[in-house]
């Protein structure tokens, strides 16, 4: 009886979780955003050479900084999309959250700032 109940258990668990569905996130920024520095003296990022963020489907992404070459610095961050405007968020970093806007008509498609500014461009 054991045997029978525990059978039952098992096929009742595999069958609800094979009806659950996954929502899939079609996100136009989903992908890889970089921007690209030239070093400066009054550059407070000093050898930071590039910036790149990794978007995923999930609401979460890597960021990621070079100098030149070498990996200097990278964090997870989560980002949000409310009324075309996407919020960056670096949990647990002294990093500024971000406000952007995605300009698809750019060519190449950029994130812009409030101000205008581009803010990183799709690679």
């Amino acid at each position: 009886m054991k045997k029978m109940l525990s059978f039952l258990a098992i096929v009742s668990i595999i069958a609800v979780s094979n009806c659950t569905d996954i929502p899939e996130n079609n996100d136009p920024i989903l992908g890889t955003w970089v921007r690209n520095r030239t070093p400066s003296v009054e550059d407070k990022s000093e050898g930071i050479t590039k910036e790149e963020w990794i978007f995923n489907d999930v609401y979460l992404g890597r960021y990621q900084s070079y100098s030149g070459s070498n990996l200097v610095f990278y964090t997870d961050f989560k980002w949000s999309e409310e009324n075309g405007r996407y919020t960056i968020v670096y949990s647990g970093t002294n990093i500024e959250t971000v406000n952007v806007s995605l300009e698809e008509a750019n060519s190449p498609e950029t994130l812009d700032l409030q101000n205008g500014d581009v803010f990183a461009t799709r690679e």
